[in-house]
């Protein structure tokens, strides 16, 4: 037999992986079809199991209940409603606010010495305590996200567990201008990494999303991400050279 369930929580390929592998661990299940996309999976099953055997196989993060069955019109309105895609300025509308708002913040505190080195260091500061606080509010779904296309998180999956500190470390630094060299080129490392996993996403054409935000705010790999990783690395460069550190 065959049933469809809607499962929440899921945001990443990773998180597909790991509910596909757990689902097809139950007894009498013969196969599992996820659509990350829908939030749903198709499983045969030789026969019936409960919903709550389904549920104990999964992580705390998902929740699986049976899918509600719609009328044909609710269907095609359904239907209609996933065709409409969102622009990508419309997807990553948050991602363009928070810059806004660290760019109004850093013009704020610098307003009456218009230091061009402290306005970077402030902005630099503010942008990896912010966004470390969006990874942190998912911590346990950040790190199956960020390995999706990080390098270093891939091969060694610890440090998607620790980037939410590091960046919280590195905010510190720049905020507080302790040891400003170690920070630069901490980031110009930890950046470029991550940097070198995005371009291979896009140049992959994968449809996957960005972890820069965390998982509480779905955020599709895009070209913005690129750029925000270079913005931050060329103003490490720029202070670098500025200040003459190295």
């Amino acid at each position: 037999m065959e049933r469809t369930y809607t499962i929440s929580g899921m945001t990443c390929e990773g998180c597909k992986a790991s509910v596909e592998q757990s689902l097809n661990a139950v007894a009498k299940v013969q196969h599992v079809d996820i659509d990350l996309e829908k939030g749903e999976a198709t499983i045969n099953m030789a026969s019936s199991i409960p919903i709550t055997d389904l549920q104990k196989t999964l992580s705390s993060k998902y929740s699986i209940s049976e899918k509600e069955e719609t009328n044909v019109f609710q269907s095609s309105i359904n239907g209609l409603t996933r065709d409409v895609e969102k622009s990508k300025f419309e997807q990553l509308q948050p991602l363009f606010l928070i810059f806004g708002y660290l760019l109004v913040t850093t013009v704020l505190l610098n307003y009456t010495s218009w230091n061009i080195e402290n306005m970077m260091l402030d902005f630099m500061g503010l942008f990896f305590i912010v966004f470390s606080f969006f990874k942190i509010l998912d911590l346990k779904g950040f790190p199956d996200s960020f390995r999706m296309y990080d390098p270093l998180a891939k091969a060694v999956p610890v440090y998607g567990w620790l980037y939410p500190f590091v960046e919280i470390a590195l905010g510190l630094m720049f905020l507080m201008r302790y040891e400003i060299g170690v920070a630069l080129v901490a980031t110009l490392i930890i950046l470029g990494i991550t940097t070198v996993g995005v371009t291979r996403s896009l140049l992959g054409k994968q449809k996957i999303t960005c972890a820069c935000l965390g998982t509480a705010l779905k955020l599709p790999m895009t070209e913005a991400t690129f750029i925000e990783n270079a913005i931050m690395m060329l103003m490490a460069v720029f202070m670098i050279i500025k200040t003459e550190i190295i």
